[in-house]
């Protein structure tokens, strides 16, 4: 049966990356989306070799990129041994055919490239069953294009060629896998659900973010666990729970899969039985990356998501991690240059607005254990307050 195209595991394969800049996209955001891309693929085990940007007002409907362009990235994967071309946003399955025949190797889209990396970190039966209900359910509107093998021996009106039986059977053994799987997880989501109500007299915080933000770290921190962290995007899917006494107070700490610009909706829906931990918790710590150049568009991402997810209804304590690798340029900006990222103080920072918008929140390095006692200090009192509401006659 058809498999989606992935980044093979053996070695690593040359890639380029493609994007579109649209109006309103500036180079330094390009340059940011780009970035993030590339980190995608390191994760999956390529090496980028170059990036194409063209600025349009909309992708082109039928190849995405325009004619020239196209033909100039084609030149570029002839010449320089390029195995995959990956593009920075989900494609149609035509544009995916019209773009393969150009260029005469494997395409890759966002959602395609996120979907291989999931189903590389998933571990547990759970996970791999919600990446494998994604990857089905991203496959089947894509089995034309992989078929196109056999054109040349379909038939013409009225006439059924090998490659379209060939389709119809993929689609029907597709269908009948997704059933299964969605029945599967309904089975995981009920045991989920019962292990979920038998822990309902404790108070339950989750750790959220986005993706290597540093929540993992956190969360060996603060429950003094081993939880696997690492320097690469999803490191964590499967949700992880650890029982935290603090305080004499216990109360349960869960890290959960990160979030990410352009998350397939096809994982959302999938993940929603992991995302539950996110949606029943008393507390939220929103963890941030303050050393990255664009967190606040990371938070804004974040925040999208909680709505998604309908999570929105708790306190949120925000936790700005990575305090130790923020940078600013100590030039003293004129009267005539706004306040930017660039030319803010960590201190500055502290008292502007988001300490005090996102109030409470707290600036931690988990890497080199500094504010932690704070960290655990906010926590307890938003911890505490739920556990006596919980426990009113509690000493």
């Amino acid at each position: 049966m058809s498999q989606l195209p992935t980044i093979s595991k053996i070695g690593s394969e040359r890639v380029v990356l493609v994007s579109v800049a649209r109006p309103g996209h500036g180079d330094i955001q390009v340059t940011e989306y780009l970035d993030e891309l590339e980190f995608l693929a390191l994760t999956a085990g390529a090496v980028t070799i170059k990036r194409f940007v063209q600025k349009l007002e909309h992708p082109e409907p039928r190849t995405y990129v325009g004619k020239g362009k196209l033909e100039e990235i084609a030149l570029f994967v002839k010449a320089n041994d390029i195995q995959i071309v990956i593009f920075d946003d989900e494609l149609s399955p035509s544009q995916i055919r019209n773009v393969e025949k150009v260029t005469n190797c494997r395409i890759l889209d966002r959602t395609n490239l996120i979907l291989d990396i999931f189903a590389r970190r998933a571990r547990t039966a759970q996970a791999r069953t919600q990446v494998e209900l994604a990857q089905y359910q991203y496959l089947l509107p894509r089995l034309t294009g992989m078929w196109t093998h056999l054109e040349k021996q379909r038939g013409g009106i009225g006439l059924r060629g090998p490659g379209e039986t060939e389709i119809e059977t993929d689609r029907r053994v597709i269908r009948d896998k997704l059933a299964r799987l969605k029945d599967k997880l309904k089975e995981i989501d009920k045991q989920n659900f019962t292990r979920r109500k038998s822990r309902e007299n404790l108070v339950r915080v989750a750790l959220v973010g986005y993706t290597n933000v540093g929540k993992s770290t956190i969360m060996n921190l603060i429950s003094k666990s081993d939880v696997f962290a690492e320097n690469k995007l999803f490191a964590t899917l499967d949700t992880t729970v650890r029982k935290v006494v603090l305080e004499q107070i216990p109360f349960l700490l869960s890290d959960t899969v990160g979030f990410i610009r352009k998350l397939p909706h096809n994982l959302v829906e999938s993940f929603r039985s992991t995302l539950d931990e996110v949606r029943e918790a008393d507390v939220l710590l929103h963890v941030v990356d303050i050393s990255h150049p664009n967190f606040e568009e990371q938070i804004a991402v974040v925040n999208q998501t909680l709505v998604d997810i309908k999570a929105t209804d708790k306190p949120v304590l925000m936790v700005f991690n990575k305090i130790d690798a923020y940078t600013f340029s100590e030039k003293e900006p004129d009267d005539l240059t706004p306040a930017t990222r660039e030319n803010v103080s960590l201190e500055e920072l502290k008292q502007s607005w988001m300490a005090k918008e996102n109030n409470p929140a707290v600036f931690i390095s988990a890497v080199k254990n500094e504010n932690i006692a704070e960290l655990r200090a906010r926590l307890m009192d938003l911890v505490k307050e739920k556990h006596f509401k919980l426990y009113p006659n509690a000493e």
